[in-house]
This record gives C-alpha cells, sequence and structure tokens, in this order.
C-alpha cells in the first residue's frame, strides 16, 4: 500500500463523469477514479471549504460516527476489477479496528471530512495510475497534461 492524497476533482472530457485524481505524496503517479456527481460534490465541497445549510450524507455519516466515538482511521482502495475499484474504510472503535467495505468515492468524502490518511493498493497504482515523465514544476504543468490525457480516455481504458 502506498499512501496518496487527493490532488483534485474534474470531468472526463469524453462523457463528462467527475474524477477524482489520487497523487501519491513523491507525486511522481497520479491514479484517475471516476465517480459520481453527488460523491464528486461532496468531495469538492469539503476541500473548498464550501459551507452547507444542513449535513449532506458524509457529514452525516461523520457526526454519527464522532457521537459513537469512532474514528475513520484510514481509507483504502483495494483493487480494480471489472472497471470497478474497491475501496475499505478502517474505523477505529473502543481500541480495535473495523474494516468497512465502501465505494472509493464515499469513503474519500469521509476521508477529507475526517482528515484520514489515503492508502492506495500498489497493484492498483501500478496497473492504472499515471506517471508523468518529471516532477512539474507548477501544478498548472499536471492540470494541462491530465487535460490532454482526458480528451480521449474512458474508464475502460483500465480493464486488466
Amino acid at each position: 500500500m502506498q499512501e496518496m492524497s487527493i490532488y483534485g476533482v474534474s470531468f472526463d472530457m469524453v462523457g463528462k463523469q467527475p474524477i477524482v485524481l489520487l497523487r501519491t505524496l513523491d507525486g511522481s503517479k497520479f491514479l484517475p477514479i471516476w465517480i459520481g456527481h453527488p460523491e464528486a460534490a461532496a468531495i469538492l465541497m469539503k476541500l473548498q471549504g464550501t459551507p452547507t445549510p444542513r449535513p449532506m450524507t458524509h457529514d452525516l455519516v461523520t457526526s454519527m460516527l464522532g457521537e459513537l466515538n469512532a474514528k475513520v482511521e484510514k481509507i483504502a482502495v483495494t483493487e480494480l476489477r471489472d472497471n470497478t475499484f474497491y475501496a475499505c474504510i478502517t474505523l477505529r472503535i473502543d481500541g480495535s479496528e473495523v474494516d468497512i467495505d465502501s465505494r472509493p468515492s464515499d469513503a474519500l468524502a469521509l476521508a477529507v471530512r475526517a482528515d484520514a490518511k489515503i492508502f492506495v493498493a500498489d497493484q492498483v497504482i501500478d496497473d492504472s495510475a499515471i506517471e508523468f515523465g518529471q516532477e512539474p514544476e507548477e501544478a498548472g504543468e499536471v492540470v494541462e497534461e491530465f487535460k490532454k490525457f482526458l480528451e480521449n480516455v474512458s474508464p475502460e481504458d483500465f480493464a486488466n
């Protein structure tokens, strides 16, 4: 497993589907994960600090976990099977860890709210991550390269 961070949320140019882009901590590899519009909004709103008049679903779950003295310890994208990413949310409850199956989009939306670490299985990174040739000097360079990549990519391109 490698620790990653959320680099941003974008849309693929072909199907206009939201994509969350994870980045390895060394900044050399990027993992695009297609997600739904509600989850993209939930991730973006939290990353941008946009307040909501009422709690969104992921805010509600985070509040419930807090009331139950449970903490989101980490999330992990565990595998890619048949064009579908799988994830796991690890909760700490009364000193024990409990793993819960999750969609990556929901796990990531919880991770940004709980300030939990994000991990991705090495095999998923090996199979699906994009490696840019050199360390970009500016974030804009990555964005431009990623936009070029998105012009012709689809989820099926990451099938095993």
